[in-house]
């Protein structure tokens, strides 16, 4: 028996020694180095993670994006790198014993796999269409494969000038586009993106403005911004409703007293610039302004008075400084003096007779007051003197074509005050034959005045402005007959001053 638990005892402690031996075997270590960069640039990512399978290994890569990992055990292997703002990678390694191995990843940013939005479809107007307001409603449609939010630009040529409308981060399908011309052909396209991807284009789009109403009533509104802006427009006689207006000038200037010459077909008109005021012409739909004056600008006592006058063949202006007149070619040439008051006193408003032979003048102190309204030849020798020695306002010159009759005003309550406000205003015709004048204004309504006459082109009727004497009302442009005591007065444009009418 003894001898058989010495022998089960020597079989045991053989098995345990042979297993021993198992466990003890080296398994070979090795070295995985590597870089994390950016898959187009090449850039090294830092702090990139990066783990191999089957281990718990994980390093982060340093500012050049490299990356070491040691004592390894051989054998075959995954690698990823990871990184938020990109997407995964992944790679395959062999370790071996006592070796180092290299991998390179070159990440894609994880938008890399993102589509962009489908190329815009234009679809109002249609391709060429004609006749279109100078307000067009532009509607266009795209999609995104990946629901991402569509960003659009427009751009808008047209085929008379260099101007390019932009307009940027678009988020509709659908932008107005206001203020455009008369007769002219557009050209529009859509740039869409997901912010994700480059743009993508639209093809171009066509479309052609009606043609131009010719309009002859020219007028002045105040915008939200207190700014002046000139506007076109005509009359429907059968109603006597205006229509066709068109905004002349931009709301971020300040544009005033529009004078239209009908040679040259340049409209003439005050504008500030530089906190001065200087003369400017334009073509009758706005376009191509050119500033006139430059050396000495228009100055008075109240720049809204102010008025100047167009030589009747379109190629000079006269215009007033103070106490001087001035004529000056209309491309900005030429500047002379003309005149220049006696007494001291402002020239506030002027009117060139058609032959080109008189000059109907009004001046007035620094106040506004002492006002006196005569004619001189182009020597500068006074003709005719039509007021003077009066107490109140006065103003609103304009010539007949045949010279023969001058319109004004007069405010006949003789009132004077410190801010020019005015009770009885009243339209007078003067004759130049008989040296007589006549007042238009016998129907006015009582505690309104009439001011800034103008004779139409046919000189049977005369535009003008009406409002309340109160000296804060709205004012209107009205129309009336030049006949005994101006009958058939009628409103033809609310809320607007200035008038021209040729």
């Amino acid at each position: 028996m003894k001898r058989i638990f010495n022998i089960l005892c020597i079989l045991v402690l053989s098995l345990f020694v042979n297993c021993s031996e198992d466990t003890i075997d080296l398994v070979g270590l090795g070295t995985l180095t590597g870089r994390v960069v950016e898959a187009k640039n090449f850039n090294p990512i830092e702090n990139a993670k990066v783990t191999i399978s089957q281990s718990n290994n994980t390093v982060f890569t340093d500012v050049d994006g490299y990356f070491i990992m040691k004592d390894v055990e051989e054998g075959d292997y995954s690698v990823n790198a990871s990184k938020e703002g990109f997407l995964a990678g992944f790679e395959p390694a062999t370790v071996s014993a006592d070796l180092e191995v290299n991998v390179i990843f070159e990440m894609e940013i994880e938008t890399a796999l993102n589509k962009p939005p489908s190329t815009p479809l234009l679809h109002i107007p249609e391709e060429g269409a004609e006749d279109q307001e100078l307000s067009v409603e532009l509607i266009w449609s795209s999609e995104d494969p990946d629901e991402d939010e569509i960003i659009y630009r427009l751009e808008i040529k047209n085929d008379y000038n260099n101007d390019i409308v932009k307009v940027e981060s678009i988020v509709d399908t659908t932008y107005v586009v206001s203020d455009l011309k008369y007769g002219t052909k557009y050209f529009w396209q859509i740039a869409a993106t997901d912010e994700i991807n480059p743009e993508v284009l639209s093809t171009v789009g066509t479309f052609t403005t009606k043609g131009d109403p010719e309009n002859r009533f020219f007028y002045v509104q105040k915008n939200d911004n207190g700014n002046n802006v000139i506007y076109s427009a005509s009359i429907n006689e059968d109603d006597n409703t205006s229509e066709n207006e068109v905004q002349l000038t931009g709301i971020e200037n300040n544009s005033w007293r529009p004078r239209k010459n009908q040679t040259c077909n340049l409209i003439a008109f005050l504008r500030t610039e530089n906190n001065e005021t200087h003369l400017f012409t334009m073509q009758q739909d706005g376009s191509n302004v050119s500033q006139v004056t430059s050396a000495i600008s228009v100055a008075g006592h109240d720049l809204n008075e102010i008025d100047f006058s167009w030589s009747s063949n379109g190629d000079r202006l006269l215009y007033t400084y103070y106490d001087k007149l001035l004529v000056i070619n209309k491309d900005g040439s030429g500047l002379q003096e003309l005149y220049q008051t006696s007494d001291g006193n402002f020239i506030t408003e002027c009117d060139w007779s058609n032959d080109g032979n008189m000059i109907a003048l009004k001046t007035n102190d620094i106040a506004g007051y002492n006002v006196s309204i005569f004619a001189i030849n182009m020597s500068g020798n006074v003709l005719t003197t039509i007021l003077d020695g009066v107490y109140g306002a006065a103003g609103g010159l304009n010539m007949s074509i045949n010279n023969k009759l001058l319109l004004f005003t007069y405010d006949v309550s003789e009132y004077e005050n410190a801010n020019n406000r005015q009770l009885d205003t009243r339209i007078f015709v003067y004759n130049f034959d008989t040296a007589t004048s006549a007042d238009l204004s016998g129907s006015k309504t009582a505690g309104t005045i009439d001011l800034d006459p103008r004779f139409s082109p046919n000189e049977a009727q005369v535009i003008f402005v009406n409002t309340s004497n109160d000296g804060i009302s709205s004012r209107s442009i009205n129309r009336m007959d030049v006949g005994e005591e101006g009958g058939n007065r009628i409103v033809l444009f609310a809320g607007a001053t200035m008038p021209d009418w040729e």
